[in-house]
């Protein structure tokens, strides 16, 4: 009957002064002892790698090609902002339902970050209107969840992931009064059509007197002292009324018209 023969690994003469991973260069105390394959097939010891940045980087990339896949036959649609505290007894509510009625009916999808409020009456508004309902989740301390309107729903991790799913998939924005995370996305569709990052992009804020405190901000002190140019002004407009905001959207990605931000102002 054979015995088991012991083999013994060589002795290793230490660690080198260099060391090269992939396109990264390690040099003394950056010199790993241990080697890729040796950690992958290493079953025992924390599991904290999972949640090193190198790591991360393949869940950021696997946010991106879920959200591509799932909206990459999506067709024509508009993203629409707006507070999530807006109870549905509220007529800017049932506003966000008509508008969203109105963009199905026009022949848009409607893309919201999936919550409660306006987010909600907008969904709904699609869904009634035969259109496409779409939902842009994001994990947050304390949970929403999607809300029952939504057709197509992705939860994200990353907000830069989620943000950029918005206006890829959008042509146009439609923001309703909103904190935060409304004021956010606002100035980022602003900043990408400033640049030139997306062109033929309307955005239509909702609300006239929400929004004129900020909008005559903008121009009697940012424009006044030349933040940013008198001819930016026009990057927007502002309206109370849902089927007014539809007309400019098609306007302005049928004709390539400017929005004209003092039309409804």
């Amino acid at each position: 009957m054979a015995s088991l023969t012991t083999v013994t690994a060589p002795q290793s003469p230490g660690p080198p002064s260099e060391k090269h991973r992939g396109p990264v260069t390690l040099r003394r105390s950056q010199v790993e002892v241990t080697t890729t394959d040796q950690r992958l097939l290493e079953s025992r010891g924390p599991a904290d790698w999972v949640h090193g940045d190198p790591w991360r980087v393949m869940r950021i990339q696997s946010e991106f090609v879920e959200g591509f896949g799932s909206l990459a036959n999506l067709g024509p649609a508009i993203s629409v902002f707006g507070s999530a505290r807006t109870p549905r007894d509220d007529p800017l509510y049932q506003t966000a339902v008509e508008l969203g009625t109105a963009l199905a009916r026009a022949g848009y999808g409607v893309i919201t970050g999936g919550g409660p409020g306006i987010m909600e009456g907008a969904n709904k508004g699609a869904v009634e209107g035969g259109g496409v309902s779409v939902g842009l989740g994001i994990e947050l301390p304390f949970e929403q969840g999607i809300n029952e309107y939504v057709d197509l729903g992705i939860n994200f991790r990353y907000f830069f992931a989620r943000k950029t799913m918005f206006v890829k998939y959008a042509q146009g924005f439609v923001v309703f009064p909103g904190g935060f995370g409304t004021l956010d996305e606002l100035f980022e569709a602003l900043t990408l059509v400033q640049t030139g990052k997306v062109t033929q992009f309307p955005i239509v804020l909702m609300g006239t007197s929400y929004w004129a405190g900020l909008v005559d901000w903008l121009r009697g002190t940012v424009a006044a002292e030349k933040k940013i140019a008198v001819a930016d002004l026009d990057l927007w407009c502002v309206t109370d009324d849902p089927g007014e905001a539809v007309e400019v959207i098609v306007r302005v990605n049928t004709e390539g018209e400017a929005p004209r931000g003092t039309a409804f102002t």
